[in-house]
């Protein structure tokens, strides 16, 4: 029944009288692959960002999204384009090619009176708005809570009605690997793209020939980025047989970057299997292969607690790895530790929490003329913008604009743009701001020479509710609730962006999380620059505020700093208790 269902929702796209040829090649992909894509529709067309004015429409906002929808699927971007899959082994930016063509022709009609609806890759279709309205409206994987299962989602993609967007995939946001260069696989083609790229200075497939590459790096101080094709719980043993050895310590930094968020269909391969011998039993026995998958996690583990002991220090990335090995048995427990805690900390709640709270978060621009020298001009404003207002911020806000500005004034040299001219830093609140009003400025001015898209990842300030990551630092009590990044989505498509999107599972998993995306187009237009400063000013103030009355430090006292700048803006905040003996007088009755 389930097959069934599956094909008669695929052929719900075409007229009946393609259905008998269609069924059996549909029904052919659902056998090989577990999920229809409809390959025959794959266009013959080179796959990338072209410039804006290339795409046919009647709307620059909606030629705007037709070129990230493109570069999100370029070859030197997307992980696995064929499938449709951006990054994180599964994070989609459509279900199946269908669905692709049809957003590409509704985009291409529509008018700044319509609105593009997608639900979880299907374009549902152009509903009539306001000129004020976002131009595409954006959810993935929004299932009902109590069915937001693993196993459930497994059923409901290859029925094709659902799809893991991922964070920035489903919201036609990723640039490359200036967001994400996402590590961890075995899959020898990714390894091979980041080399030639520039992204990794060497690779190699011999475990050896790693370890005396890590000795003679750290040795002479040289930097190295060495790609291992191989299984990395091999290399995780290698390292601590060597320490073993010789005593000495080859990692004094450690993490993991697999797509553990998807850890039994392609996104961990246990260490027993080889690449080949994985993919088979996948298929042919998935309760064997979830065994092994445990069994390699407590491997990976109990090699990394040993490095750890020994002065290595592990983070976790916020991939799902603690927690999936956390449920697989290993030794990560914490002890005393609360529902989001674990051995070894998250690097949010170690690092990026206090950051996030900072107002700081990864913003993100593509500039769609796909002229480099449009975006070195806006590298050049983007720092100059810093410059200007970060003469009057605190030390510890100082401290983050001084990175960034060096970040954004050595970016160029680097060779870092793979497809979009795109770039990213972080920045607060008011930086945002003031970065996107100069690059509208310059576009009005002539000086950039076609309008700009601005974003952000999704892993930011108050774009996702993740316990297990981004809000992994917030111990009220609210770590598992959504209303941050849900506001987030609804705050940002009445201020003025130009596209918004809500996902369930980016990151760390189906049912994880809730996380929340936008796009927006700026060309120069008071009427950008406005949408720009509302928008961004709202996107960055939500989860200060949320973090805030959770009781971060950091975010009681940026948010107070923006109430002064901002006469309008007024937040709630907490009175904290400053003598706890009141709590236990009160318990004890």
């Amino acid at each position: 029944a389930g097959t069934q269902l599956a094909l008669r929702n695929s052929l719900r796209y075409f007229p009946p009288t393609h259905h008998n040829h269609l069924a059996s090649e549909f029904a052919q992909e659902l056998r090989q692959y577990g999920h229809i894509y409809m390959y025959r529709f794959c266009p013959p067309v080179h796959m990338r960002a072209y410039p804006i004015d290339q795409y046919p429409c009647r709307t620059p906002q909606a030629a705007s999204i037709m070129l990230m929808i493109m570069n999100n699927l370029d070859p030197a971007v997307a992980q696995f384009p064929q499938e449709l899959v951006t990054y994180g082994g599964n994070g989609q930016v459509f279900s199946n090619w269908a669905q692709f063509r049809l957003v590409m022709y509704y985009l291409s009609e529509m008018t700044e009176e319509q609105t593009l609806v997608m639900y979880s890759g299907h374009p549902a279709g152009l509903f009539p708005s306001l000129p004020s309205s976002p131009r595409a409206i954006i959810t993935n994987g929004m299932v009902i809570p109590n069915y937001s299962s693993r196993e459930q989602y497994e059923k409901m993609f290859a029925l094709g009605v659902s799809m893991y967007g991922q964070m920035t995939a489903g919201s036609y946001c990723y640039i490359g690997p200036q967001g994400i260069v996402h590590g961890t696989m075995v899959d020898a083609t990714p390894l091979r793209k980041r080399h030639e790229q520039g992204w990794l200075m060497e690779v190699t497939s011999d475990i050896e020939h790693c370890i005396r590459r890590i000795r003679e790096a750290k040795r002479s101080k040289t930097p190295l980025s060495l790609g291992y094709h191989g299984n990395v719980v091999d290399l995780w043993e290698r390292l601590l047989k060597e320490y073993e050895m010789t005593d000495e310590l080859l990692v004094d930094l450690g993490s993991d970057q697999t797509s553990l968020h998807n850890p039994f269909s392609g996104g961990y391969y246990p260490v027993q299997l080889s690449f080949q011998q994985a993919n088979q039993l996948m298929a042919t026995d998935p309760a064997h292969f979830k065994t092994m998958v445990h069994e390699s996690l407590c491997r990976q583990v109990a090699a990394i607690n040993k490095l750890s002991e020994a002065g290595m220090f592990f983070w976790d990335y916020g991939n799902a790895f603690l927690l999936e090995a956390q449920r697989a048995g290993a030794a990560v427990q914490k002890e005393g530790g609360g529902a989001t805690e674990f051995r070894y900390p998250s690097y949010v709640q170690h690092i990026m929490g206090d950051i996030f709270s900072l107002g700081f978060g990864p913003f993100r621009w593509v500039c769609t003329s796909g002229d480099s020298r449009d975006l070195a001009l806006t590298d050049d404003i983007a720092a100059t913008v810093l410059e200007e207002i970060s003469a009057n911020v605190t030390e510890r806000v100082q401290q983050q604009y001084n990175d960034n500005i060096r970040w954004i004034r050595e970016a160029g040299k680097h060779s870092m743009v793979v497809g979009s001219q795109a770039r990213i830093l972080y920045s607060d609140q008011k930086g945002r701001v003031c970065i996107a009003l100069a690059i509208n400025k310059a576009i009005a001015d002539g000086r950039v020479s076609a309008p700009v898209v601005i974003s952000r990842d999704h892993h930011d300030v108050s774009g996702t509710d993740s316990p297990f990551r981004e809000t992994s630092n917030v111990y009220d009590g609210s770590a598992f609730c959504a209303d941050m990044a849900v506001q987030n989505f609804v705050g940002d498509a009445f201020r003025g962006a130009t596209w918004v999107s809500l996902h369930n599972g980016g990151g760390v998993g189906w049912g994880e999380v809730i996380n929340g995306g936008f796009g927006l187009l700026l060309d120069g237009s008071e009427e950008a620059a406005k949408r720009a400063s509302l928008m961004l000013n709202w996107d960055v103030s939500n989860g200060v505020a949320r973090r805030c009355w959770s009781g971060n430090s950091n975010a009681y006292e940026t948010i107070q700093r923006t109430m002064k700048e901002q006469r309008q803006l007024r937040v709630t905040m907490p009175f904290p208790v400053q003598d706890e003996h009141v709590l236990d007088r009160a318990l004890q009755g």
